[in-house]
């Protein structure tokens, strides 16, 4: 149970890595046709996470090969289950990501255009489903005794799922906006402060909604759970340390109260979900745990050695990604995306 727990608290750390560092990106790209009123602007903006932004989706791969690794019956059921969710959010990927290295390929406006808009979906479909996907954890899904996922794609799509959605949807954006705020200079700064606050309220208003409907399905508030309401309170308080900040027009410390929110509601999740990984709302007996859908313990060692000794070069080769790339982007420059 020891390296069955460190696991899957790895594989926590990996996700809340992921949504915090995608997340800005994301509400970035869905930021991007509405702040930006010229193309030198559309520029700056994509600039704002062009150095980084492919290195944060990394935190996705990494968070599927941990589980693929170590949880590989989580794996299995996960991606076979939510597999067309999983197929739309990897189509949307790869516009968006195209559309980071094709939209300055050719100057015509109708393809920058074109270019800028796949960066919005490819930026707001995955927010939404990644949404969609953890509510569907915490409120548990169809699973029969030989772990194979019963329901469909439209199964998925439930009211919480869908307030998972608009949930994480409201906060990227918000997030993303104050990421801008610490990037761009005038008159997108003011344009980023703008979005920010009309984002705020939308934020925290779905996220306390969706703690409160994970509440009231088992993930907080049981005995031995303490962990999980802490940080299911910290989250909370992130988020309104956000909209506090951002009302004051502290740029620094609205982003970073709201990702500690991210992190802290990703970390919720997780801890409120332990032992379980994936709940079934067929048989309790039926869930996936981290037991009986882990590797081998052998596997488990080996894979713990592994990433004692990269993570952390990895952690620091990122940090210094963003070392190198800490100043504000300016507009006009013809340089970039």
């Amino acid at each position: 149970m020891v390296l069955n727990t460190i696991w899957f608290a790895l594989v926590a750390v990996l996700f809340m890595g992921f949504f915090f560092l995608e997340g800005f990106d994301y509400g970035v790209g869905m930021l991007l046709p509405f702040i930006a009123k010229n193309d030198d602007q559309r520029r700056a903006v994509i600039n704002a996470i062009g150095p980084v932004w492919d290195g944060n989706e990394v935190w996705m791969i990494t968070a599927g090969g941990a589980i693929f690794a170590a949880f590989p019956q989580w794996y299995a059921t996960l991606f076979s289950g939510f597999y067309l969710a999983l197929f739309l959010m990897l189509v949307a990927l790869i516009l968006r990501g195209v559309g980071f290295e094709f939209r300055s390929k050719e100057s015509n406006p109708g393809w920058r255009s074109f270019w800028d808009w796949m960066i919005f979906l490819g930026s707001f479909l995955p927010a939404l489903l990644w949404g969609v996907a953890v509510a569907n954890l915490v409120r548990g899904v169809p699973i029969g005794p030989d772990m194979n996922y019963r329901g469909g794609f439209l199964t998925l799509l439930n009211p919480f799922g869908l307030l998972g959605g608009a949930a994480a949807v409201a906060v990227f954006v918000f997030h993303g906006a104050n990421f801008l705020t610490l990037k761009l200079e005038e008159p997108l700064l003011t344009r980023a402060r703008t979005a920010a606050k009309i984002w705020a309220p939308a934020a925290v208003g779905l996220a306390l909604a969706f703690v409160l409907g994970s509440a009231a399905h088992g993930l907080f508030g049981r005995e031995g759970r303490v962990l999980a309401d802490l940080f299911a309170l910290l989250a909370a308080v992130g988020l309104l340390a956000g909209w506090y900040g951002r009302a004051r027009n502290a740029d620094a410390t609205a982003f970073w109260a709201t990702g500690l929110g991210v992190l802290f509601a990703v970390a919720a999740v997780f801890a409120g979900l332990y032992p379980n990984v994936m709940p079934s709302t067929l048989d309790p007996g039926y869930s996936l745990t981290v037991v009986n859908a882990a590797a081998s313990p052998y596997t488990l060692r080996v894979m713990t050695w592994v990433a004692a000794i990269f993570t952390p070069l990895v952690l620091l080769y990122q940090g210094w990604t963003y070392w190198v790339f800490r100043g504000r982007v300016r507009i006009g420059t013809g340089e970039g995306y």
